[in-house]
Formats: C-alpha cells, structure tokens, sequence
C-alpha cells in the first residue's frame, strides 16, 4: 500500500513538474490559449502524452515555442499548422478528419455497422431453416429396434 502511495506521489509530482513557472505568459488569457495548444500537442518523443504533461527536452523547448507564437498574435490554427508542417499530422493528439484520415476515422462505425449486418444476416437464416423433425422413431423403426432387442 505505501508503495502505492509512492508512486501515485510521484505521477503527481512529475505531472506537476511538466509546466515550469519562468515558461509562463504573463497575460492570463494568453497563457490559457498555450495551455489549451499544449494539451492539442503530442510529445514526438513520449508519443503517449500531450506536451502539457510530458517532461522531455522536446516538449520543454516546444512548449515555449508556443507561448513565443501566441505573444506573437498567432491563432490556434497557425500555431498548430506550424507544428503539423514540422511534423506532421503525427503531433496532433486528436488527428483532423481530412485526406486519407477520413478511412481511419470512419473504420470503426463501418465496422460495427458490418457486424450488425452480419448478425442480423445469420438470425434471419437461422428462422428460414427448416424445423428438425422431433427425434421420435416411425412405426416401422419401432417395431425393428425391438426385433433387434429381442435377440
């Protein structure tokens, strides 16, 4: 349990520790549109986390890229297209649904569409099958089976 406690601690610490104070803008409304690009952003080091939490070198140097951008007058969109440029659509934590990405984004509700077809497909043949018969032996096999046991 106390290792528990450790390592929960230090998640927290590290995750904490991501944003050091000096990268900060002064402008609170500024710094809240780099905190929304740094949440938008994925660490190309890390690959798994935005560069919001991420501490690698990469992150730092492009988290204060961004704030520099946005002190500039840069929108959302121009900060985030520089990034795409440099890139790729790689950096984006939620990829734009545009060019070949529409395939990746539209693969799962083709998918599951599919197999709802297919399930239905199989329900309906399985009430179109024939019924079994009921198992039960005719007269004549009746009377065979006892021949047969009798012996």
């Amino acid at each position: 349990m106390r290792r528990l406690a450790v390592l929960f601690w230090l998640a927290l610490s590290t995750a904490a520790l991501a944003l050091d104070p000096t990268e900060m803008l002064d402008d609170p409304r500024l710094e809240a549109q780099a905190r929304e690009l740094d949440h938008a952003l994925r660490c190309v080091v890390c690959q798994s986390e935005s560069i919001a939490s991420s501490n690698a070198q990469w992150a730092v140097d492009a988290r204060r890229l961004i704030r520099e951008q946005v002190a500039a007058g840069q929108t959302n969109e121009q900060v985030v297209d520089f990034f795409v440029e440099r890139y790729g659509e790689f950096v984006l934590m939620t990829p734009r649904v545009s060019g070949s990405n529409w395939m990746l984004w539209a693969a799962g509700p083709l998918m599951f569409l599919l197999a709802i077809g297919i399930g239905v497909g199989y329900l309906r043949g399985r009430s179109r099958a024939p019924a079994v018969a009921d198992g039960s032996l005719s007269d004549a096999e009746t009377r065979r089976l006892r021949e047969i046991m009798d012996e």
